[in-house]
């Protein structure tokens, strides 16, 4: 890979992969619409490892309180506050986890990957999203996160195994159905991607133990890095707006791209 093309998806994978945009969407559509090729498994896992490195630093305390919960989970008690918090993290990644596993080996993921799709899914989840936010009321807070909400939010996540969905979209939504405000359904879905990220970058690294194919560790540094300093903007920013306003911007940007990404495929 050309260092400019590293550089572009570094940028995709660490902008779009916490806004309710489609990180994924965005990275299928690359080989799509350009001359370059699919970035493969090994790029893949050193952006999403930077973009998760940053969703780490930025929500920390959280992470801590995730960290001490597991620990008291591994002694038994599941009463505490963090306790709690790290099994309705758990509960919620079963459901993506589970179908996620079903549809890479079925092969159906590469069945999804096409323009068609990410365009269709683009715009109506965030139609969705825009319905969600505007129809649901904004009462709780990310503290009150229980199992039922978990359970609700984890199997919506399942939805963002289509390309286009967007799998912090989809958790959002959920949550604004479940009537959390704004910035708390920003932040569960945030907390969400770490399981995720972390399993799905562990199946890919197997993958590539089993396949034998590598990269370059100057490759992986840089796609690391420019991956989690452009998730760590993209993260800090949307926080910001959305304590001035609601999603209504993420979703015309997702009808524009929508609408243009199925132009693009029918003309």
């Amino acid at each position: 890979m050309t260092l400019f093309h590293l550089i572009l998806v570094s940028l995709i994978q660490g902008i779009t992969e916490f806004l309710p945009v489609s990180s994924s969407g965005h990275l299928a559509l690359l080989p799509l619409l350009t001359e370059f090729s699919d970035q493969g498994l090994s790029v893949d896992i050193a952006a999403h490892t930077g973009s998760l490195g940053a969703v780490i630093i930025y929500f920390r305390r959280d992470v801590r309180r995730l960290i001490v919960g597991i620990g008291s989970l591994a002694k038994g008690d599941r009463r505490s506050t963090n306790a709690r918090l790290a099994l309705c993290l758990v509960f919620a990644t079963v459901p993506v986890i589970i179908f996620g596993g079903l549809v890479k080996l079925t092969g159906f993921d590469i069945v999804l990957r096409n323009l068609q799709v990410v365009g269709a899914a683009t715009l109506g989840f965030g139609i969705v999203l825009y319905w969600a936010d505007k129809a649901n009321s904004s009462y709780r807070q990310a503290t009150d996160f229980s199992m039922r909400d978990a359970a609700i939010m984890g199997f919506w996540q399942v939805l963002a195994l289509i390309p286009g969905a967007s799998r912090s979209g989809v958790t959002m939504t959920a949550a604004r159905v479940c009537g959390y405000e704004r910035r708390s359904a920003a932040r569960l879905s945030m907390l969400m991607s770490i399981p995720v990220i972390t399993a799905a970058a562990a199946l890919a690294l197997l993958e590539i133990t089993v396949s034998g194919s590598g990269i370059a560790l100057r490759e992986a540094a840089i796609t690391a890095l420019l991956s989690f300093v452009a998730a760590l903007a993209a993260v800090s920013a949307m926080m910001e707006v959305l304590k001035r306003t609601n999603f209504t911007p993420f979703v015309i940007y997702r009808v524009i791209l929508g609408l243009g990404l199925l132009a693009w495929a029918w003309f």
